[in-house]
């Protein structure tokens, strides 16, 4: 089925407004310059995108979807602990691919109150499924049973590793964590105390069999 200019549009809207925003950040472009830069008239990309806030919005709507099925498959043969490496992985990758959103993340919850929604809506609902992943981790035997409170330290530290990791390779220059991988060795390393010898080993098997970066394959 062909799809309609109209969808066409669209996605080159999405795709330039991604590039624009990753090369000189969210703040210093326009619509008028992401239309510009397709070749099409304000008033164009006005009929698909009202606001700057709208185009945002539907950039962030995109990238929560394509994390969705990240976050809640998993195959059957397939352990609590390598599920979690593979999401992990996933994490990172989207981190570069999406590196504008990740590193002006500040910006956006500041200036655009509907994203800035959104953002904590589906946080509320990651937080929810990473605990219960480590739960299950805990339940496999690969971690040893630690109170809630610490489980939910632990799932916050997860997240402002992942949350802020491009950040911090631009801010803290003279620490040498810049390798794709070394977000996943850095959730390791937080994670090594709390892990029983099955852990280990089975975190050593998701190593060898899935590596530490999906970007490394690319």
């Amino acid at each position: 089925m062909t799809k309609s200019p109209g969808i066409k549009t669209k996605e080159k809207i999405h795709q330039e407004a991604i590039r624009q925003f990753s090369e000189f950040g969210i703040q210093n472009i326009t619509s008028r310059h992401i239309a510009k830069g397709i070749g099409i008239s304000y008033g164009n990309l006005n009929y698909h995108f009202k606001t700057k806030e709208d185009l945002i919005w539907d950039i962030y709507r995109r990238m929560r979807e394509e994390m969705d099925a990240t976050y809640i498959e998993k195959g059957e043969e397939m352990s609590a602990l390598e599920h979690y490496h593979k999401l992990l992985l996933q994490l990172e990758d989207f981190q570069y691919k999406y590196q504008f959103f990740n590193l002006d993340v500040l910006e956006i919850c500041r200036c655009y109150p509907s994203v800035n929604e959104s953002i904590q809506n589906t946080l509320k609902e990651r937080k929810k499924i990473s605990l219960s992943i480590l739960s299950s981790i805990i339940e496999e035997g690969f971690m040893n049973p630690i109170p809630q409170e610490t489980l939910e330290r632990i799932e916050h530290i997860n997240r402002m590793i992942v949350s802020f990791w491009l950040t911090q390779r631009d801010v803290l220059i003279s620490y040498d964590y810049r390798q794709k991988g070394d977000m996943v060795k850095s959730i390791y390393t937080m994670l090594q105390p709390y892990l029983t010898l099955e852990g280990k080993e089975e975190i050593a098997r998701n190593i060898e069999k899935h590596g530490y970066s999906l970007l490394s394959k690319k």
